[in-house]
C-alpha cells in the first residue's frame, strides 16, 4: 500500500498559479498510476489529471487542460500539479489518489487517497 500527502494549497487571487505537491511513502511509487481530483463545495469529486507510472502518458479534464500541468519525479516519490491562471471555479479541495492499474477518470477505481488541500481562488 501506499501513503499520500498533499500540499501546497493556499487562498490566491484569480490569474495567479499554485503547485501542488503529492508526497508518497515508501520505495514503490514508480508501480503506481497518479491522478488529482478535486471536490468544490455541494459537489460531486471530480477527475482533473492523471499521470501513468513512468510519466509517459498524460490525462485532462477538459475544464483545466491548457492550464494545468501533471508531472511525478519516481526518484523523490512525488506527484505535482501546475496550476496557472487560477479561477474562481477552480475553488475546491484537491486530492491526490494512487492505483496499481491504468489511469482511470473514475473516483472508484483508486485505492489510495491524500487527506486533501484547500485551494480558494478569489475574484
Amino acid at each position: 500500500q501506499v501513503q499520500l500527502v498533499e500540499s501546497g494549497g493556499g487562498l490566491v487571487q484569480a490569474g495567479v498559479s499554485l503547485r501542488l505537491s503529492c508526497a508518497a511513502s515508501g520505495r514503490t511509487f514508480s508501480t503506481y498510476t497518479m491522478a488529482w481530483f478535486r471536490q468544490a463545495p455541494g459537489k460531486e469529486r471530480e477527475f482533473v489529471s492523471g499521470i501513468s507510472r513512468s510519466g509517459s502518458s498524460t490525462v485532462y479534464a477538459d475544464s483545466v487542460k491548457g492550464r494545468f500541468t501533471i508531472s511525478r519525479d519516481n526518484a523523490k516519490n512525488t506527484v505535482y500539479l501546475q496550476m496557472n491562471s487560477l479561477k474562481p471555479e477552480d475553488t475546491a479541495v484537491y486530492y491526490c489518489a494512487a492505483r496499481l492499474f491504468s489511469v482511470s477518470r473514475t473516483v472508484d477505481h483508486y485505492d489510495y487517497w491524500g487527506q486533501g488541500t484547500q485551494v480558494t481562488v478569489s475574484s
